[in-house]
């Protein structure tokens, strides 16, 4: 059991999102196979739970397995063309009674609200409507695809209308025509249209397996746009789900929806663990990369001097006040994640005498391990080189072999240029270090 001081402590750090959150837009999809889970319930709390936080939320559901189960009952073959199901008359029909059916199912779930149970007192209100317009994706490659359609509107006006009453909206993934016809859509593709169209905050794809890097099985954190682009394209055969959830994630940044969120759907609880820590459990698609290298700025003076506290009561940096840090805010460099600064370094330079000195070199405690030093020292040093420095310097007490390891030399205190010889303390007894730069 989960001790009452980590509690305390993940539910203080969840506070920031939960304010963040709050009277947001989100888009969450889920496929017909989340709701044939046994464990389907966990989210539906959850879901109860981002509603009683403030947040505007839509949901769009999948039917795929229970269409098949359908067709399989009438011995009917369920057909596909790349990846995309023929909807015939027949198959159209187990379009209808799967959509029917996984609404009401859906709906009952969220209006629950049983004593001693997690929608408790929750008295949520479920809307749902003829928000989508749809059209006929028609004849391609010779292929008539009959009743399988694509979005052609969404009604946001509507969907809106219905969010500002504090009610849930949830879409099946059909849509109608002008004329009264039923299409057959994607999810995924629905989820994208509502998202872009009500401009929404965020855009989460529950899916059915973690996105992992197919070399070694590691998960991914974050990827931008581009970097998702190149990965289908490395990684063709990767499975469709989650390949059509990645697209979606694509075109939803593209289209100016600032942060995706695919989430491994099996994991109880994922969508709280995404949504309210900063790492998240998930994999992130944007834009812009999710940690971005900049330098520092006078708003950013908190979160260095949060950083760095810790280094400086262990004696491994020097202490330096709110005063001085404000004075040499120009030569810092930092690492934000999310909004937190998880990493910085300061450099130093006298340009008369060709050198800089590196200083306050801190990475958050919970983020090392992953070169973020090497990426900070790198940028101190290019930044030296564009200034056409020609020596760095570091004073190190407890970290000198992490720099020797990167090509700095041991020096003596009278190699030291006079204006740092004389802010030397013979009390820190400091190493010095050295390095030419090229």
């Amino acid at each position: 059991m989960e001790s009452p001081k980590s509690f305390v402590s993940w539910f203080r750090d969840s506070s920031p999102y939960i304010h963040a959150h709050r009277n947001k837009t989100f888009v969450i999809s889920f496929g017909g196979e989340a709701v044939l889970d046994t464990g389907f319930e966990h989210h539906v709390h959850d879901f109860a739970l981002l509603n009683s936080l403030g947040i505007r939320l839509v949901l769009v559901h999948g039917i795929r397995p229970q269409i098949d189960q359908r067709l399989q009952k009438l011995n009917a073959p369920a057909l596909f063309h790349q990846h995309l199901r023929i909807t015939d008359d027949l198959a159209l029909q187990c379009v209808k009674e799967a959509a029917g059916l996984v609404r009401v199912e859906i709906e009952a779930l969220l209006s629950m609200g049983l004593a001693n149970s997690p929608m408790a007192g929750c008295g949520l209100k479920v809307a749902s409507g003829n928000f989508v317009t749809a059209k006929p994706i028609g004849v391609i490659d010779g292929i008539d695809y009959c009743h399988t359609g694509e979005v052609r509107r969404i009604d946001s006006g509507a969907i809106h209308t219905q969010l500002d009453q504090n009610n849930v909206v949830l879409i099946s993934p059909i849509g109608y025509s002008p004329s009264g016809e039923v299409f057959n859509l994607s999810a995924e593709q629905v989820a994208t249209a509502v998202a872009i169209a009500l401009k929404a905050e965020k855009l989460v794809l529950l899916t059915e397996q973690n996105c992992c890097n197919p070399d070694n099985a590691q998960p991914i954190q974050q990827m931008t746009t581009d970097e998702a682009e190149s990965f289908l394209q490395t990684y063709p055969s990767i499975d469709n789900t989650l390949c059509l959830s990645l697209k979606a994630a694509i075109q939803s940044c593209q289209a100016g929806i600032e942060r995706v969120h695919l989430i491994d759907r099996a994991v109880n609880g994922a969508l709280l663990l995404e949504l309210f820590s900063r790492d998240g459990i998930g994999t992130l698609i944007s834009s812009t990369a999710f940690e971005e290298l900049r330098a520092a700025t006078l708003n950013d003076i908190g979160g260095i001097l949060e950083l760095i506290k810790p280094l400086e009561q262990q004696g491994i940096l020097a202490k330096r006040s709110r005063e001085k840090i404000e004075m040499e805010i120009a030569d810092y460099i930092v690492l934000e994640r999310d909004g937190l600064i998880i990493a910085c370094i300061a450099l130093h330079s006298d340009l008369n005498g060709q050198f800089a000195a590196i200083a306050c070199l801190a990475v958050h405690a919970d983020y090392r391990g992953a070169a973020r030093g090497n990426r900070l020292l790198t940028a101190a040093y290019q930044k030296a080189k564009q200034l056409q420095l020609k020596t760095l310097f570091v004073l190190s007490t407890q970290t000198m072999h992490w720099f020797i390891e990167r090509g700095f030399l041991l020096s003596e205190l009278n190699s030291l240029p006079e204006p740092l010889k004389v802010l030397y303390n013979p009390q820190r007894n400091s190493k010095i270090l050295c390095k030419t730069i090229e």
